[in-house]
């Protein structure tokens, strides 16, 4: 089965992030397909390369960066809800005239579009948070 996974919940705000991330490796485990994974409202914050969590907790970024590079999974971060929250790539950063760019490793910075056609190309679209 082909999947697309929407995070809307940031990553240590509730376990909405946590069990997406859990979903999705337990998905691509048993064989299934992950078509895209979109990060909307306070989801895009799993996407920021500068949030330190203390040693002894987990890194919820580094996990989805580390499963994207593993099999080469789209995670995108929507383009308004990042830039309310101070989320940039290098694009962004030069568009605003920002002094640097905030996007964690195997994340990318698109637009509603790319939410529409995950819906479209999977055969089911799971929802985590509100």
């Amino acid at each position: 089965m082909k999947f697309s996974v929407l995070v809307n919940e940031g990553p240590y705000q509730h376990e909405a992030s946590d069990s997406a991330y859990h979903f999705t490796k337990a998905a691509l485990e048993k064989g299934h397909e992950i078509f895209r994974v979109f990060f909307y409202h306070d989801g895009v914050n799993n996407g920021t390369r500068l949030a330190t969590p203390p040693q002894d907790d987990r890194n919820i970024t580094q996990r989805w960066s580390a499963l994207a590079e593993q099999h080469n999974l789209d995670l995108v971060v929507c383009v308004a809800a990042a830039q309310r929250r101070g989320i940039i790539d290098a694009d962004e950063m030069k568009r605003h005239g920002k002094d640097a760019n905030n996007i964690a490793p195997g994340f990318r910075i698109s637009g509603l579009g790319q939410l529409i056609e995950a819906g479209i190309q999977a055969d089911r679209l799971i929802t985590f948070g509100d």
